[in-house]
């Protein structure tokens, strides 16, 4: 099940990225919110969604807006309801088609661009402090990341991984302001889901350039740490947006 970014955790609702506010309604809003979502991969074919609950607590909505955008999508197709002890609302197998994503990316791709710059450039400092700072005990957390990436298969296994990683060469900056940011802008820039945008070809981008970026943070060479952090992100979760070309 996908986890949420609670409110407590700085995740943003709809009210503080949509510029759209006043011209579409709030089920509306929150429909194409999460179509996105399943459009860049961050929801998967399959995988349940949260409760309403714990959706509208998130967004920053009520229930009643929450159920009237599932309804939506579900009228499109777009999420399945299953009845039963493991019952509950899944993402449909087929992915929403060209016309409807593009139509949904297009205002999401303006408004969420120097968000995720803003993610790439704090990684690229991480990266850079993380090569000057790291100790052994760093060395050796950052490889057994590495090494846990690698041989991830799937998107669950791949996205845990993915977070663990990272999160060590973060530990590794020595400052926990910096690793927390990275945390928040995590959920900042896919809506308020903690997961990642995934595909099998980003998973397959992403293991090349993690053993590019880790060789270059243990080998303190932080210009080249730096640089390869931004690409990444800018590469793996900004293209995934539609946000960099």
């Amino acid at each position: 099940m996908t986890h949420l970014m609670t409110t407590e955790q700085n995740a943003p609702t709809w009210r503080d990225q949509d510029p759209r506010v006043g011209q579409r309604t709030a089920p509306e809003r929150i429909a194409d919110r999460l179509l996105a979502a399943v459009a860049v991969g961050v929801l998967q074919p399959g995988e349940q969604l949260p409760s309403e609950r714990d959706l509208a607590d998130t967004l920053g909505v009520s229930r009643t807006t929450i159920r009237q955008a599932l309804a939506r999508l579900a009228a499109l197709g777009i999420i399945q309801a299953r009845r039963g002890r493991s019952g509950g609302t899944f993402v449909a197998d087929l992915p929403p088609d060209a016309a409807t994503t593009h139509r949904i990316l297009e205002p999401i791709r303006r408004e969420v661009y120097s968000l995720h710059d803003y993610r790439a450039l704090i990684q690229e400092l991480i990266a850079r402090t993380a090569a000057t700072r790291r100790d052994e005990q760093d060395d050796a957390a950052i490889t057994r990341a590495l090494a846990a990436y690698q041989t991830a298969e799937g998107a669950s296994a791949s996205r845990i991984a993915d977070r663990a990683l990272h999160d060590a060469i973060a530990q590794a900056a020595g400052n926990e302001h910096l690793a927390q940011l990275a945390r928040d802008l995590a959920g900042r820039v896919n809506l308020g889901f903690a997961a990642e945008p995934y595909s099998a070809e980003l998973r397959d981008t992403a293991r090349s350039q993690h053993h590019d970026l880790v060789r270059a943070v243990l080998a303190g060479d932080a210009d080249r740490a730096g640089r390869l952090a931004g690409e990444h992100f800018r590469l793996t979760t900004g293209r995934a947006w539609g946000v960099f070309s």
